[in-house]
């Protein structure tokens, strides 16, 4: 980490989302973990603190936090195994991987994992604190003509609560960017979305710079939603451009 103190440089996090934060940090680095913990309250986050992945599993299905940074090489429990795992369970809790894990592999590997954004070490703090403003501003994100809620094809969500139903009457929690992205086609239903376009909305900038970025989430949307994925219905891919959302199919 390059700085060592905020110094209200990018202001005060929590005056941008209005209620106090509070982050789990999961780093077995101690000396790190310190730094971390000093800016981030600094910056008015309310933050615990786990060193251990084992610990972290039950750690990170308290619903009360709001972001979780994560490190990759956890002793117990590695934080690519963790995250899946606490998307298995239902946690929608947004994600911030932290590692020296800095290939494109890797950064692939931490979204499929259901993260939400990748900063390598070693980072900068202003990066960092940027990094979870950003995420926690995405948190309480609303395109203006999205509906609170869409049904399509029997299926039906609820973009307040982050769940709802498939057509089978299976229960569908979604991840927050599983649920920004259908809230975004759904926003401009009819019409063809670019995997840029989405990116630029749900990520606010190119932290995957690949197209299967998208691809995979879409992958798992039909996995949810549609009765044959292998011949979608709703999710509809324009070659070479992104993705077209349609709630009547024919």
């Amino acid at each position: 980490m390059a700085d060592q103190a905020a110094g209200g440089g990018i202001g005060n996090v929590t005056s941008a989302i209005e209620d106090r934060v509070r982050v789990l940090l999961i780093e077995d680095e101690e000396n790190l973990a310190a730094g971390i913990r000093f800016n981030l309250e600094a910056e008015g986050l309310d933050v615990d603190w786990v060193r251990d992945g084992r610990q972290a599993l039950e750690r990170i299905r308290d619903p009360r936090y709001q972001l979780v940074i994560l490190d990759v090489m956890l002793p117990g429990v590695d934080g690519f195994t963790l995250c899946e795992e606490a998307r298995g369970a239902g946690v929608d809790t947004p994600v911030l991987f932290l590692t020296a894990k800095a290939e494109v592999s890797d950064r692939i590997r931490g979204l499929e994992a259901g993260g939400d954004d990748y900063l390598a070490k070693p980072f900068h703090l202003t990066e960092l604190l940027l990094r979870v403003q950003a995420i926690l501003r995405r948190r309480s994100w609303r395109p203006g003509d999205a509906p609170d809620t869409v049904r399509f094809g029997g299926n039906h969500f609820d973009f307040a609560a982050f769940a709802g139903a498939s057509w089978d009457g299976q229960t569908q929690q979604l991840t927050q960017k599983e649920a920004m992205i259908l809230k975004t086609l759904a926003a401009r239903e009819g019409e063809v979305v670019s995997r840029e376009d989405i990116l630029d909305r749900v990520w606010g900038y190119e932290a995957f710079p690949s197209s299967r970025t998208v691809d995979n989430f879409i992958l798992r949307l039909r996995r949810r939603f549609e009765p044959d994925p292998e011949r979608p219905r709703h999710f509809h891919t324009v070659r070479g451009v992104g993705y077209r959302f349609t709630a009547d199919a024919d």
